[in-house]
């Protein structure tokens, strides 16, 4: 079950609707936002939509993620470039100035329509207002599939007595670090890091093993005696393949083999701050997993698990992170999986309102008590003029190189320099490498696939392709998936309207069943659900099953054959929720002096016992 909580909605006197209208003209809906669920959205003049996101698998532009997998490289001046790559802790010029290069990309990027979001739920006039102004306007935490809401609210190590202690991490000098990094990393010529043990005691040679096994995986240590003094010595245990398998040689049995966290983050995608984290971490993001992916202009909590890394490592980056906050760490068995939240919680700020006290009454009454349509938002089809579908059919279509070709090509919009540079490269010359050198950030989607390219060539662009992390290339057939279900959708409430009707799916249990004649008055439009399409999933039976049929032919798929030549690709489809009402939706207006000022506390502003904002007195 999905779930979308709003616990909080402060309202201040803007250019936003959050109103739903089934009659309203395309003109006009082009103009005016719809209601999604994966985020709000920019539109054609700036303006953000007004409907509750969830936030989970949200897709950014193929130039915008940048969740690197780390596979290993015989290049070695390769992977010291890429070590040398920018940490992007600090913000990237200030909010006003982020918040117009990203009005700049939208407007040569896609429109609601081109995606399929045409329909409203409700035809009252509603209001309008400024979302996201500043990126603390909105809040999001994750509701895991146990019900329970993430925060942030214990920063504390979990009591382990076979875990690392505090002196782990001080014991070694910053210079025998950087030395023991380099021999890690195969920086240089040697074959051993000699330290020299001054205070000669058990406890203080063990400490400097644990330390050093703990920090720099992949290494191992001795204790020799030269000349009367006693050193440890760290050595390659397995090669260079002993950096692809993390924590393996020193974890112990009883303790579960992930640490989950719970990562408090400001305007920073989720895998932009794996990156972050991967890279301090010197392991590879892959080794990290997550129920959902946030928005980057948001303050978002959601849990996180990484394979064999303490907490007490994990704790250790408080201390020099921006931006980021970790807590609430605990060991378990298993990893996370895509998918597995109930939803996300949101407390969201519209400034600058504007509308009648009864039209912004009779907006939220509308949002509290029939919901939204469960569009899928504009971040999951990209913000650039390659709309992230396209490269996702690309793939289901086994067209490699129109795959390549849409990541790679120059395109209009607003993009970082060395981006437009990179794909201008690629234009001219089709030559990955030369392509690659244009790029001081390699972890971008761009790099990872020019990397790609370098290795195992233009004729083999499956291996390529697959150098991307597993979850990025999945997002962009998602995203395909994603601008079928919108499309269908529509066709389905124009058709239809907001009720049910006979031929309409939905769920038992996990199981999709036909609504029948007799039964409809049993059911609302909220119990609803409609495929995305793939092989393990039943299409309605009216006149929306031989829509989806002629869109996928259209697009030269076969609606009865989903399986993909490569396992990876093979859609099995799911099924999603038509319409869904918000839980705990509430809202005040407001009124304020300082527009710089937050409105409501966060986690971190809990931890640390600010008290709560205080508004201005009189009438807005």
């Amino acid at each position: 079950m999905e779930m979308t909580e709003m616990t909080s909605v402060s309202l201040k006197r803007g250019s936003l609707a959050v109103e739903d209208n089934d009659s309203v003209a395309p003109a006009e809906e082009a103009k005016r936002q719809k209601v999604s669920e994966c985020c709000l959205t920019t539109g054609r003049a700036g303006l953000e939509n007004a409907s509750p996101p969830s936030g989970e698998n949200v897709l950014g532009p193929p130039g915008a993620v940048s969740a690197g997998e780390g596979t290993e490289n015989s290049d070695a001046r390769l992977e010291e470039e890429e070590e040398e790559e920018e940490d992007g802790l600090s913000e990237e010029g200030d909010e006003e100035e982020e918040a117009e290069s990203f009005a700049d990309m939208m407007k040569h990027g896609l429109t609601e329509l081109d995606v399929g979001i045409t329909k409203f739920v409700s035809s009252h006039q509603g209001f309008s207002g400024i979302l996201k102004e500043r990126y603390s306007d909105f809040v999001v935490h994750e509701i895991g599939k146990d019900g329970r809401v993430s925060h942030l609210d214990d920063l504390s190590v979990p009591v382990d007595e076979e875990a690392p202690s505090e002196d782990m991490l001080t014991v070694l000098t910053a210079e025998e670090k950087q030395r023991l990094e380099e021999l890690q990393l195969f920086k240089n010529k040697e074959t051993s890091v000699a330290i020299e043990v001054i205070e000669d005691t058990k406890e203080k040679r063990t400490i400097i093993h644990q330390a050093i096994k703990s920090l720099f995986p992949g290494l191992e240590t001795k204790t020799e005696d030269r000349e009367g003094k006693k050193y440890i010595v760290a050595y390659h245990a397995a090669g260079r393949k002993a950096l692809a398998n993390p924590r393996k040689h020193s974890w112990p049995k009883s303790r579960g083999s992930y640490c989950h966290f719970v990562l408090y983050k400001e305007n920073k995608d989720t895998m932009d701050a794996i990156n972050v984290l991967s890279k301090y971490l010197r392991v590879k993001p892959n080794i990290f997993s997550y129920m959902g992916t946030k928005d980057k202009r948001a303050i978002t909590v959601q849990e996180i698990a990484v394979l064999k890394i303490t907490a007490q490592r994990l704790a250790h980056l408080n201390k020099c992170l921006m931006n980021f906050k970790l807590g609430n760490f605990s060991y378990q068995k298993n990893p996370l999986k895509l998918g597995e939240l109930q939803g996300n919680q949101f407390t969201v700020v519209l400034r600058n309102i504007t509308g009648t006290d009864a039209q912004v009454q009779q907006a939220m009454n509308s949002l509290k008590e029939i919901g939204f349509i469960n569009y899928y938002g504009m971040q999951r089809f990209g913000t650039t003029a390659v709309p992230t579908y396209q490269v996702g059919r690309a793939i289901l279509q086994n067209s490699w190189a129109e795959v390549m070709d849409l990541i790679l090509k120059p395109r209009s919009g607003a993009e970082k320099g060395y981006l437009v540079k990179c794909r201008e490269e690629w234009a001219r010359t089709r030559d990955p490498a030369a392509a690659l050198r244009k790029l001081p950030v390699r972890r971008c989607v761009e790099g990872q696939l020019l990397r790609g390219l370098s290795k195992y060539g233009m004729k083999n662009m499956v291996s390529a392709f697959g150098i991307i992390p597993r979850n990025n290339r999945l997002m962009y057939i998602h995203s395909y998936q994603s601008y079928v279900w919108n499309n269908m959708v529509s066709k389905r409430i124009e058709e239809y309207g907001l009720k049910p009707v006979p031929g309409d799916l939905v769920l038992r249990g996990a199981t999709a069943t036909y609504i029948e004649e007799e039964d409809v008055d049993n059911y609302s439009i909220h119990d609803v659900v409609m495929p995305l399409p793939g092989f393990d999933v039943i299409y309605p039976k009216h006149k929306i099953s031989e829509a989806y049929r002629e869109m996928l032919t259209a697009d030269n798929l076969d609606i009865d054959n989903m399986r993909h030549k490569i396992r990876d690709y093979s859609l099995s489809g799911a099924y999603r929720k038509v319409v869904i009402r918000p839980q705990n939706v509430s809202w005040e207006v407001v009124a304020y002096d300082d527009p710089k000022i937050p409105l409501f506390n966060t986690d971190v502003d809990n931890l640390e016992g600010k008290p709560p904002p205080v508004f201005a007195s009189g009438d807005l």
